[in-house]
């Protein structure tokens, strides 16, 4: 279970910028996410892999949690809002629910929730 510092910590790093950084530092090295119902990505190498993909293909992404964050014993839930920014000034806001399974201070299951729809500029 984790506790509610180590999940604020995780909140920071997204919002800071920091992905790949809280992929490495908050996921465990067997860890699955999973896009609505995709089928999911498995191992924290393969999660860090598609993140920087994701990256590269915006000039700039921001992130923000919306509180309050849902905890009940290893399960969390938390409320993002995504803006992600093309060079070309399009812009993709998407707002999701993030489902997290953590095994101690780690992630270990993290499934998401959005309208597709959202992901047109």
């Amino acid at each position: 279970m984790p506790s509610r510092e180590r999940v604020a910590s995780l909140i920071k790093r997204v919002e800071e910028g920091r992905f790949v950084e809280a992929l490495q530092e908050f996921y465990t090295e067997d860890a699955t996410m999973q896009e609505n119902g995709q089928p999911p990505r498995v191992g924290r190498e393969a999660l860090v892999a598609n993140e920087r993909q994701v990256l590269a293909a915006f000039d700039k992404t921001r992130a923000r949690c919306v509180q309050p964050v849902f905890t009940s014993g290893d399960q969390v839930v938390i409320r993002w809002l995504f803006e992600f920014s093309t060079a070309s000034g399009a812009t993709i806001r998407l707002e999701e629910l993030a489902l997290q399974r953590w095994q101690g201070d780690r992630i270990a299951e993290e499934r998401f929730y959005y309208d597709p729809i959202q992901m047109t500029p």
